[in-house]
């Protein structure tokens, strides 16, 4: 049993405060949710990641009121949400296009859905006040929405979706608008915002850099299905399947066979040679499998090194990065893989260059063994 209160899941005695229970949702003959169980917890920021079409924001849609579930049933806090109203569910949504009112000062934005609340009036400036100050707008209070940055926006946004204190907040892309700096300055701020409140956030987005940067943990969707859920450094470290290895990151898949192997270590054959890696369990001779491994996890050396794993190749064509350059190396066998080196050393010192004949080598642990 896990007693880290920041790891609610792991602790089976942990109640969750939303639960999907074998919930689908159809658009005529499309699923666009297909028999989904999902248990999110108080104060979590959990992120659901997959591309356009993977039914993340149909999922959302769900949980705040707009889509009825086809079969399943939602729960908040033990409670079937279903005949709830939207206004009426203990939960906001922040919506991508943050949808202010041009007309209405910063101040009054955040104030309308109070003033529609029951909080008594005389409470309601203290509360606008107290957003201001936790999104740092406060000398921006009778400004006009155009009269204030993209990120400036989103932040009142966000204050507007917390002043009536939700028990969960969802954010639709809430940061796709942003510019790449703010983008980054801006998660970190959701972060430090939701961290002080304790608010369960939920967001939806399509940029895993995002969700690994915000999220407790983060559940890969496609077609309809979650293929994992978990914290973004096991998503990135222990993919589950190749999809997830392959939507998460830069990775390189190589298709194999298991020529033989213990519960600790298998040999795999390809059309490059032979891997030496240590499987999850013991795989049958004869199992077809592929195997991912991060380009960062690939060393890239002038002589044959003596590792486990080496493949000799030459340098097809070099990705220059700023901090990081990738290596597409084409190995004798034909297969392309990526390496990556961090630029400790200015460009004109570049170790090595196109058609450079170069060695790849990793370790045993290196790399996943995928079955899926």
């Amino acid at each position: 049993m896990s007693t880290d209160p920041f790891r609610p899941w792991e602790d089976p005695q942990a109640t969750p405060l939303i639960r999907f229970e074998n919930v689908t949702k159809r658009f005529g003959a499309f699923v666009a949710v297909d028999n989904l169980s999902l248990d999110i917890y108080e104060k979590e920021f959990f992120a659901l990641l997959g591309a356009s079409g993977c039914g993340k924001t149909t999922l959302m849609r769900m949980l705040a009121g707009f889509e009825k579930p086809t079969e399943g049933r939602i729960t908040l806090n033990g409670v079937d949400i279903a005949p709830i109203p939207v206004n009426k569910r203990d939960i906001n949504m922040m919506f991508q296009s943050y949808a202010l009112f041009p007309h209405l000062t910063v101040a009054d934005n955040i104030a309308f859905g109070l003033k529609r609340s029951d909080m008594p009036k005389a409470e309601i400036a203290g509360r606008v006040d107290e957003m201001l100050n936790l999104v740092q707008l406060s000398q921006f209070a009778k400004r006009k929405p155009h009269q204030i940055s993209g990120g400036q926006r989103q932040r009142v946004a966000l204050a507007r979706s917390l002043a009536r204190n939700p028990k969960v907040l969802l954010l639709d892309e809430p940061l796709a608008a942003l510019d790449k700096k703010l983008r980054q300055e801006t998660q970190f701020e959701l972060m430090d915002i939701q961290g002080k409140l304790g608010t369960t956030f939920m967001i939806v987005t399509h940029d895993q850099e995002e969700a690994m940067t915000v999220a407790s943990r983060v559940a890969v969707m496609n077609a309809g299905v979650i293929k994992q859920i978990a914290t973004p450094d096991a998503i990135y470290e222990r993919p589950n399947s190749a999809y997830v290895a392959d939507f998460i990151g830069e990775v390189n898949l190589i298709d194999g066979k298991v020529t033989s192997g213990t519960e600790k270590s298998c040999k795999i054959i390809w059309q490059g040679g032979t891997i030496t890696a240590q499987p999850r369990a013991k795989l049958a001779k004869g199992t077809e499998v592929r195997y991912a491994i991060r380009p960062e996890k690939v060393v890239i050396s002038a002589s044959k090194p003596e590792a486990t794993n080496a493949i000799k190749g030459k340098v097809l064509d070099i990705a220059y990065l700023g901090n990081i350059s990738t290596y597409h190396v084409e190995t004798d066998s034909g297969q392309i893989i990526k390496a990556q080196l961090t630029n400790v050393r200015r460009l004109s010192q570049r170790s090595f260059a196109w058609e450079d004949p170069v060695w790849l080598s990793w370790t045993e642990t290196a790399g996943i063994v995928l079955t899926e």
